[in-house]
């Protein structure tokens, strides 16, 4: 995968500090750590209803020296901030190919030479949604690798690492187990989180 700004010697160093300080300073909590068997894993972002959901996550995943990358459309990959957007740790995403996206993340999990936690919205996006898109459960399925539920809790100002989820390929079972972990969290904008699985195309 390419270098990101979690990579990059320096950098790494000086934006952990300024994300420790900042979320103190603004009373986040952050909670849990990455077990070992889970430096390749897939995360769950949720609730994702807002644009300041990345600098946050970006932040926890400071404060928690994760190598995440995530996912977003395309467009805002476009010039002048394609560059920037995949030093931030993104990876553009053809919506419009979404299984030929299931096999490629897995793909670039399996190959990954050191540790890769791919983050993946169930939402999809930011606008209000009663459907959950399941590509990073059959991501996580198809890599063989655990799911780890992340979180981001604006009422309570904590955010973190909860259980590890290992799919059992009872995708209805699963998906309503996962829900109900995630059920008490609230979005910065709460009134657009609203979900029920919804298999990937």
């Amino acid at each position: 995968m390419h270098r990101t700004i979690f990579t990059t010697p320096v950098v790494n160093a000086l934006l952990r500090g300024f994300s420790l300080a900042f979320l103190k300073m603004t009373g986040w909590t952050i909670e849990g750590s990455l077990p070992p068997q889970a430096t390749r894993s897939v995360f769950i972002a949720a609730p994702h209803t807002s644009n300041w959901d990345l600098p946050y996550t970006l932040m926890v995943a400071f404060a928690l020296r994760l190598n995440p990358y995530w996912m977003g459309k395309q467009s805002i990959f476009r010039a002048p901030f394609g560059g920037l957007m995949r030093w931030l740790g993104g990876i553009p995403v053809n919506r419009a190919q979404s299984s030929n996206l299931v096999a490629a993340s897995a793909q670039a999990i399996a190959e990954a030479d050191g540790p890769l936690q791919l983050i993946v919205p169930p939402e999809g996006t930011r606008s209000k949604t009663r459907y959950w898109k399941t590509g990073f459960y059959y991501i996580a399925q198809t890599a063989r690798v655990p799911i780890v539920m992340a979180y981001m809790d604006y009422a309570t100002k904590r955010s973190g690492l909860g259980p590890l989820f290992q799919p059992t390929g009872d995708i209805e079972a699963d998906m309503a187990a996962i829900k109900a972990f995630y059920a008490p969290f609230k979005g910065k904008n709460a009134a657009q989180f609203e979900a029920e699985a919804e298999p990937i195309e």
